[in-house]
């Protein structure tokens, strides 16, 4: 198949990168992006949540933030893709420039702040499409609400008859105070009033999973905390990671000491860390979806043994293009057969037993 990428992928990489993320986002929703080949195996097959995963590697939240192109991504070959963050009222987000690439490092770093259209457009985009592919949400708050919990049970009210499954994201580091919700006593409040909502805005047989996205940057007290908290109930996942605050001495690009939260490779090694970390703390007991640094087959497989049931991948798509979806599911499939795993549920958490 023509690799249109490998034309079209330096004349939009010499763009301002917020400004070629909106054009591709336009070519994508105006059908002017061909499509990539679907991998279809029954080992990259999954079941989670009563939802059936054609392939485990997913689009994860920030490049569809207001559901305009959902189910163009599900032809570029994802198994899922995850619109948003969402929050109830439409915001700008910060002051640009907010988005830079790190070429040297295969990297990114954004404080894009959440800046979206609103709850009410999302909604009106997810309600006209037909409910093909597996989409979820991701939910984030408003800047200057103070009442943090009350935009989660409002995303959670409007996007759960309409969504596949929800996130709850307070692990940005873009927007003021938001990673200070993951602790016990705020998480677990916050948590336990957007499952109300959820439950009160569906019935219990059509109610979507509720996921929390976490940060990397956590220490061991934080993530044990995390844990128990899933572990009580009102969480039927975790999302490992968000970006990262941090910046390793290894990074080289003139952008490296731009603040904001940096993902692609020099995110991978931390957060696939993190992953494991609380795949064993929670026993196994729950479904976590590995995200971050993911640019080859072989790190997806990684993540896949250190506890993750699904992957997420972006960044490395701005440098790769779409057509990485696609060799990262056919390079799984030469993996799992060489460890002589029948499926991908098979080989998940592997490196804990």
């Amino acid at each position: 198949m023509f690799d249109y990428f490998k034309l079209a992928g330096p004349v939009i990489r010499s763009l301002d990168p917020e400004k070629a993320h909106g054009l591709t986002v336009r070519a994508l929703a105006c059908g002017l992006v061909p499509g990539q080949p679907r991998v279809d195996s029954a080992m990259l097959e999954s079941t989670l949540w009563g939802l059936r995963f054609p392939n485990p590697v997913g689009l994860a939240a920030g490049f569809d933030k207001n559901a305009e192109v959902p189910d163009a991504m599900l032809h570029q070959g994802f198994g899922f893709v995850e619109i948003g963050s969402v929050t109830p009222r439409p915001q700008p987000g910060n002051p640009k420039p907010r988005m830079f690439r790190l070429p040297e490092d295969r990297a990114i770093i954004n404080r894009m702040g959440f800046n979206n259209q609103g709850l009410e457009a999302v909604a009106k985009r997810l309600e006209a499409r037909p409910r093909i592919g597996i989409v979820g949400a991701n939910l984030g708050k408003n800047k200057d609400t103070e009442d943090a919990a009350s935009d989660y049970e409002k995303g959670a009210a409007r996007l759960a008859p309409l969504s596949d499954y929800l996130v709850i994201n307070v692990s940005s580091p873009n927007t003021p105070g938001l990673r200070s919700l993951q602790g016990r006593d705020q998480l677990e409040g916050l948590v336990g009033r957007t499952r109300e909502a959820l439950d009160r805005a569906v019935p219990s047989g059509k109610r979507p999973p509720l996921l929390l996205k976490i940060a990397p940057d956590l220490n061991d007290e934080d993530l044990s905390d995390i844990a128990a908290v899933a572990l009580a109930g009102a969480l039927d996942g975790l999302i490992v990671s968000n970006t990262t605050i941090a910046r390793p001495d290894s990074l080289k690009s003139a952008f490296s000491k731009e603040t904001g939260g940096l993902s692609g490779a020099p995110l991978f090694a931390p957060s696939t860390a993190v992953l494991g970390r609380m795949y064993v703390l929670t026993q196994g007991k729950l479904p976590l979806v590995g995200v971050g640094g993911i640019a080859s087959p072989e790190q997806a497989y990684a993540k896949i043994r250190a506890g993750a049931s699904l992957v997420q991948l972006y960044s490395a798509m701005i440098y790769e293009g779409p057509g990485l979806v696609t060799r990262v599911n056919r390079g799984l499939i030469g993996l799992l057969a060489k460890d002589g795993f029948a499926s991908l549920a098979d080989a998940v958490g592997a490196d804990h037993r």
